[in-house]
């Protein structure tokens, strides 16, 4: 059971208030807060142990380098993975996604191929196989939800094709909160040649995972979602395909030797991060994993669900609510619509003056907002900080915001 009060005490911006009432903070699927002991690591990683990392010799050198090392371990534990080297540090999801696109597809597809993209994807899943479609030729196949917002995996799978090389997909959506079987869709592909690069970015903070056991080849997260600080993140590379990759960009650090005729690339994971990293940044981000495995990703999984179960009776209550995505596992993440609201950002702006924080908009999900027939949401999601009295809060905004449409 998860001591909920205890973790509150852990994140200080929580006891703040907005606009003259206690912070219900559900805009977690943007971002998550930040425990004390993140803030001290970045604040001690500045103020007392910074230098550049790799070949400094010096104590601070040796120091921030070994710290932001051990990072890697920590990472693969997270993730379930066998060996560090196959974690390559990013700034977040995007960029994890953007190097399998440039790094993986740009030497391994060729006009033609194809890449199948669930409907639900979030635009940073989506844009780095545009730039492949506009450049190199390559097809984007398209696979819908139901009208629960379920993603079948046996219509990713028929989806399949003679050149299909990719599928791209995520493993939780971060708008309706729909849990996808990405475990079957990789054992199928696998069987047919076919890679699974899987968005990670709202999974790995609401559920336990295991990279080896899904069978993916590429699993990328971001780290201010996982309570560590912005423009940290990794993705996990299965080491074959890192032998089937070209670098994403040069600098330092991803080389091994350079002259005026030639370069020698640096050994993976090295040879995917190039210039002066966020040393700090991912440092913090190792704190924060290690903060959450402390707690146990079981009971945060099964605090957040209860939470949800939670949230969806009393939504469902409010019968002026369209809230999108219906099942039953989904994450604790709920968009809605409301009658007679012009727009979402109007009930957004009415809930901040109650102190509860949401998001309005496409949540960058243009083609799901598509298939939903909306043109906006808005979206409250729940972290392993949020309690049911905070749900209750939501609903006593909601309600005082469609009186004033009413």
């Amino acid at each position: 059971m998860l001591d909920v009060k205890t973790i509150r005490q852990d994140f200080p911006i929580l006891s703040r208030e907005v606009n003259g009432k206690p912070l219900v903070y559900l805009d977690n699927g943007a971002s998550a807060q930040k425990p004390q002991v993140v803030i001290d690591a970045v604040t001690r990683g500045y103020a007392e142990e910074y230098a550049n990392v790799h070949r400094g010799l010096h104590y601070l050198s040796n120091l921030a380098t070994d710290k932001y090392e051990a990072v890697r371990d920590v990472i693969a534990t997270f993730l379930g993975a066998k060996d560090p080297e196959e974690i390559v540090y990013t700034t977040g999801t995007t960029m994890g996604i953007n190097l399998v696109s440039y790094g993986w597809g740009v030497p391994n597809l060729q006009a033609g191929d194809e890449i199948i993209l669930s409907v639900m994807e979030h635009h940073a899943n989506i844009v780095p196989w545009h730039f492949l479609r506009e450049r190199h030729g390559i097809v984007i196949k398209w696979v819908d939800v139901d009208a629960t917002g379920a993603l079948d995996p046996q219509k990713v799978i028929d989806a399949i094709g003679p050149k299909t090389k990719l599928i791209a997909i995520t493993q939780m959506s971060n708008v309706l909160g729909t849990v996808v079987d990405v475990k079957t869709i990789c054992s199928a592909a696998r069987e047919q040649g076919v890679r699974v690069l899987v968005d990670g970015s709202q999974s790995a903070v609401h559920m336990p995972v295991n990279v080896e056991e899904l069978g993916c080849d590429f699993f990328a997260i971001t780290g201010h979602k996982l309570y560590g600080p912005s423009a940290s993140g990794a993705i996990w590379i299965r080491k074959e395909r890192m032998a089937e990759m070209q670098p994403f960009m040069g600098g330092g650090d991803m080389i091994r030797e350079v002259s005026k005729d030639e370069i020698t690339w640096n050994d993976p994971p090295m040879k995917f991060e190039a210039g002066t990293p966020g040393i700090v940044q991912q440092i913090g981000l190792g704190v924060a994993l290690d903060y959450m495995m402390q707690i146990g990703m079981d009971k945060i999984a099964a605090h957040e669900a209860s939470l949800r179960d939670y949230a969806v009776q009393k939504l469902n209550g409010l019968n002026w609510l369209q809230v999108q995505g219906q099942t039953p596992d989904k994450g604790a993440i709920f968009s809605f619509t409301m009658d007679g609201a012009g727009h979402a950002h109007d009930i957004s702006t009415i809930l901040d003056k109650k102190g509860v924080a949401v998001r309005a908009g496409h949540h960058c999900a243009g083609p799901l907002m598509e298939h939903l027939g909306v043109s906006a949401t808005c979206r409250a999601s729940f972290a392993m900080y949020n309690t049911t009295e905070e749900v209750d809060k939501l609903i006593e905004a909601l309600e005082l915001a469609h009186d004033l449409f009413a």
